[in-house]
């Protein structure tokens, strides 16, 4: 792997630190949710109300319980992954709750639409995670569409896959589902099988929902990204610096709930803060301040000895166009070059994080597939230097016949899956644009995709167990 990028100096990230710590002290954060409010009391921090006010050794003692890396366990073991240290992991969008069709028109996101990126996600070679909440479910009760994802995500793929963190009852659902997947609650403590996303409110706020599911994953023993929205200019300050002590400050309050409720819990650090357009009052994800966000995250992860997580592949465009195209690779290589661990929103983003696209998802993945053979850098190795090969060939000749080209051609020189690179009386046949061959590529691999095989008993098991609660959950 490349050499990280840094955007901060040192003493920048010490500043970010110094003010977050002042603000956990001296400003606090609210906890809608009891049982943490508890926790934190028997831990020797001053709780008023909701809010609580954390004190700087007591966060800085918790940071350092949480591990700098942890293994996330897929049902194909080839498939599990290492959050942390040089490794980077991508995934599929995240949340979105409308459908953009290749002629441009949007509408609600169904079942279908989940179950297919599910599919794209696991028969891709550049996503090594199916993802979690990909699409929002229109026609899915509420009730029951964590049941419904995660089945979806178990059944259609055998890489790891994300679970619900909308409330503690529905996580507690997840974490059963996952037990039932790899042979029990003890199991999956010993080998972390889920990893949820948990948001807090910004500004300085965890609301009940977040709060629960963040303590019943920890409970559990299994990871969770506590993350921050922050949009500069609105929900905080709009000076970059200013958002960042927010962040750092939710963030970290977050990691101290954890390792409260579970010492030893992974956490991944995580940012998808962004702006607020002006003009709009909107959130905007596609632009440089973005990218900033992105790469402040990575320092202070590694600041703090923790995996990270930012956005990747982000526009704020409506179509796959140029923006889409300049905007996703800005973000996605951003969060490749600086050293984030966990990439969200890897695949499929547009219009902000309200929608995807089949068209993107499969240009993103083509974005992905640079991204990661960029990353891998330049062999130095003597053999790959060829002196013996160049001085065979000589002055004047081709390299195209040696072995020397057969070996290292597939190993340095990437095949694009979606580019066009035909010469122009070739391409002339068909005369396919960027979003003509994405529409035909997604088709094509759904069309072929077989899911893993999963064990009868099992799949009998996880369906039961989804026929009760449905049962209980719509009483």
């Amino acid at each position: 792997m490349l050499p990280k990028f840094n955007a901060l100096t040192d003493e920048q990230v010490e500043a970010i630190h110094e003010h977050s710590m002042r603000i956990l002290e001296e400003v606090g954060i609210d906890f809608l949710y009891e049982p943490a409010l508890e926790i934190f009391k028997a831990n020797g921090q001053r709780v008023e109300g909701d809010r609580v006010y954390l004190d700087r050794k007591f966060v800085e003692e918790q940071i350092k319980k949480a591990p700098s890396q942890f293994t996330l366990h897929a049902r194909n073991p080839e498939n599990n992954l290492v959050c942390g240290g040089d490794n980077i992991i991508f995934m599929p969008g995240y949340g979105v709750s409308f459908i953009y069709e290749a002629d441009g028109s949007r509408r609600d996101s169904v079942m279908e639409d989940y179950d297919n990126f599910v599919k794209l996600a696991g028969a891709s070679g550049n996503l090594h995670m199916t993802g979690g909440n990909i699409a929002d479910l229109s026609d899915v009760p509420d009730e029951i569409r964590h049941l419904k994802m995660l089945y979806s995500s178990i059944k259609n793929s055998d890489k790891c896959f994300m679970g619900s963190a909308s409330n503690r009852e529905r996580a507690e659902d997840v974490i059963e589902m996952a037990s039932i997947l790899f042979g029990g609650r003890d199991a999956i403590k010993e080998k972390p099988a889920i990893i949820c996303l948990i948001n807090s409110i910004t500004p300085l706020k965890f609301d009940d929902y977040m709060a629960g599911s963040l303590m019943a994953y920890a409970e559990a023993g299994q990871p969770v990204v506590i993350a921050a929205l922050v949009m500069a200019g609105s929900t905080g300050p709009a000076s970059i610096a200013g958002s960042l002590s927010v962040q750092n400050a939710e963030v970290l309050a977050g990691i101290a709930l954890a390792q409260c409720v579970n010492p030893g819990t992974p956490v991944v650090y995580a940012s998808s803060s962004a702006i607020t357009d002006m003009k709009t009052g909107a959130l905007s994800i596609g632009n440089p301040e973005c990218a900033l966000f992105t790469a402040a995250c990575a320092q202070m992860g590694r600041h703090y000895g923790l995996p990270t997580r930012s956005g990747g592949g982000l526009t704020d465009s409506k179509v796959v166009d140029a923006q889409a195209g300049y905007e996703s690779m800005m973000t996605l290589l951003n969060a490749g070059v600086t050293g984030i661990n966990y990439v969200l929103h890897t695949a499929g983003i547009l219009e902000g994080y309200m929608a995807m696209s089949y068209e993107k998802f499969v240009v993103d993945d083509e974005i992905a597939g640079m991204v990661l053979r960029y990353l891998r850098g330049i062999d130095f190795s003597e053999d790959a230097f060829a002196f013996d090969v160049i001085k065979k060939v000589g002055p004047g000749e081709h390299f195209l016949a040696q072995k020397h080209t057969r070996k290292y051609y597939p190993i340095e020189l990437r095949d694009p899956e979606l580019s066009d690179r035909l010469p122009h009386n070739q391409w002339a046949n068909e005369r396919l644009d960027t979003l003509q061959r994405a529409k035909k590529q997604w088709q094509e691999v759904l069309a072929n995709y077989e899911p893993p095989e999963l064990d009868p008993a099992v799949d009998e098991a996880l369906q039961k167990f989804m026929e009760k609660r449905t049962a209980e959950l719509k009483k």
